[in-house]
This record gives structure tokens, sequence and C-alpha cells, in this order.
């Protein structure tokens, strides 16, 4: 007999906004996804965490004590309440736990009110090996706590899929129909997965990433709802830009959109940052990388004039959190930022 599915036992993934019991972060270590730099990093990282733990527990993945050593020297350094803060012993491959980490699900009505989905993870299309150790995450999380655990058996990335909480998912064809991930599934299969692994009703689809995001186009550098019928959506404003178009296309396709209830969506355009570029490689810098904490939306920076710009239109989205940002010029070297970095863990 075939395990029911999630949305069959009345599982759902919540949106980001939903109250959070913590967010689970992978310390990073990973020499190679911040080359010469990564020692840059971590006074950036820690006062992320620093924010976090204002309002939520933070779950750190290290891989053994001298990583939680060092972790806890620059988290104090900045500040940080550790009572806030949890280390466990799972050692990761890389730090962006969004992909790798946990997609909690909650069910207030079931005996078990929490699970964990353990999709299989291949480091974006097999570019990065090895990532056993990530891999394995989710199912480490799911046994330490004794939550209920489902593996779909696909390749599937947190950063890839977008959530309203109320049914809707948002993705890109650019990034979920690419052949290095599932290549024996067309889009009404890989839909499929989707409504029975997320408890979602509903999938919308645009077709495009930015260039740079060495993930094939995740929805998280590109389109976020910030409650469930508004989207933020990143535009380019300089027509000459290799991402302008590419956008406008991602724009004309959410206005056609309509949802569950056959609303068209609240659309609200934030700009790009300009380029920016290190060692002649553009990178996937992104205002739409924010993380939504319990008290805070934590946006990424990039010592650049359209940064308060940017700050000011996420504020003007998010009435009951402060909107705070944080530098992620040397951050973004690594090809993500703060909600790549970042899993949520739901409050039930």
């Amino acid at each position: 007999m075939t395990q029911p599915t999630p949305l069959q036992l009345g599982y759902f993934f919540p949106a980001e906004f939903h109250p959070h019991t913590a967010t689970w972060l992978s310390w990073p270590h990973k020499e190679a996804s911040w080359p010469g730099k990564i020692h840059t990093i971590f006074p950036h990282y820690a006062q992320f965490v620093k924010y976090l733990a204002e309002s939520e527990k933070v779950r750190i993945n290290v891989a053994g004590q001298a990583m939680q050593d060092f972790a806890t020297g620059h988290l104090q350094a900045a500040g940080t309440d550790m009572s806030q803060v949890e280390f466990f012993h799972h050692p990761t491959n890389d730090a962006w736990c969004r992909d790798h980490g946990p997609a909690f699900l909650i069910n207030p009505n079931a005996a078990e009110k929490k699970a964990v989905v353990d999709w299989n993870y291949n480091a974006w299309g097999g570019k990065y090996p090895p990532f056993d150790q990530d891999d394995i995450i989710p199912t480490r999380i799911a046994q330490h706590f004794g939550l209920p655990l489902f593996n779909p058996g696909i390749i599937m990335e947190g950063g890839s899929v977008e959530f309203n909480g109320k049914g809707t998912i948002l993705t890109s064809t650019c990034c979920l129909l690419n052949e290095n991930r599932n290549p024996h599934l067309d889009r009404a299969k890989v839909e499929a997965y989707l409504h029975n692994f997320y408890g979602a009703e509903q999938v919308l689809w645009v077709d495009e990433g930015i260039v740079g995001d060495d993930t094939d186009g995740h929805i998280d550098d590109t389109i976020r709802f910030v409650n469930e019928d508004t989207v933020l959506t990143v535009i380019e404003t300089d027509k000459q830009d290799e991402n302008y178009e590419l956008l406008q296309q991602n724009l004309r396709q959410l206005r056609a959109m309509r949802l569950l209830n056959g609303k068209q969506l609240n659309i609200v355009e934030l700009p790009m940052p300009d380029a920016v570029i290190f060692e002649d490689q553009r990178l996937p810098a992104s205002y739409a990388n924010f993380y939504i904490s319990n008290k805070y939306v934590i946006v990424p920076t990039f010592q650049c004039k359209k940064d308060d710009e940017a700050l000011q239109i996420i504020a003007g989205c998010f009435r009951d959190r402060e909107v705070v940002g944080v530098d992620s010029t040397d951050i973004i070297w690594g090809l993500g930022s703060f909600h790549c970095l970042s899993q949520q863990e739901p409050a039930v």
C-alpha cells in the first residue's frame, strides 16, 4: 500500500509570512562558494542571524563543535541573543538551506501537526558536487524531532517555489522544467508533485530568471508573495540591460494570471540594483531575495543608489514588520543571499 500524500492528509506549506517557530540555517564553510572571499561574509551573515534571533529560534546546522565555536564567536561579536540559537551537528556540503533544508508542512487538525518533505537535491542540476550531505538534511531534522517524513523522490529546491499560503504556488519554467532536474517529468507531472507534496491547488508559471543565477532561474530572485494576493516583482528600467526583456516577460505573464478566487494579482514593481560584477562575472543581485521573519523583513542591499528606494517599496508592502537592509555585496559572490540561505519552520 502506498503512503498517503500530504495533500490527502490535509498538510500544506504555509506562506513565509505565516508565524515561525524558527529559521533554519546551514553555517557557511565552503571556500569554493565564495572563492577568495568567504572570510568577508561572516559579519553580514551574523547580522542576519542577530535580526532573526530577536523574534524566533535560529537553528543552525554545523559540522561539529569546532564550527559551532567559530559560529558562536561571530554571532556574539554581532550582539546576537545566543539564548535563541540552537546548533545541530549535521554536516553539510554548502550553506544554501533554502534549497537543501526541510520543507515544513502543517496541519493544525492532525495528531502530528507538523511534517517534513525531503525532496531529492542535486545542487541545481549537478553543478556543484558533492551534495550527499546536503541531500539528507531534511531527513536528519525530521528524525531528530520525530516528525512524519515524506520522500517524493524527485528533485526540488525551496528557492524555486513561492507560496501565498492559500493554495497557490508561483514557479518558473526555466528552473522546474529544466532537463537537469527531472527530465522524465513534463509540466503536468511536475504540477502533480507540487499539488500532492506542498498541499497546493494551483501552480502559476513565469518563464524567466535573472542573468547570473546559477540555479537556472529561481523564483525567489524575481517574484515574491507579500500577502495572499500581492506580489513584489523585480523589473529592470534600463532597456539595454540583459535583464530588461526577461523581467518584462515575467511582468506580462503576472498580469494575465488569476488566483483561485478569480482575482488578478496585485503587482508591486521593485527595481533591480545596479549590476554587481566581480571578477568579470555578473552576480544575481536582487532585492527580491529578502527573508520574512516574525519581526523583520531582511533585505539584501548592494551599496547602490537604488537600495533606499527598494527598502521603501518593500516597507510599503509590510505594515506589520520592520524592513531592514543588510549589506549583501560580499555574500552575493556566493550567487545567493538571505532567502537562499534560510528556511522557515512554521508555527502551528
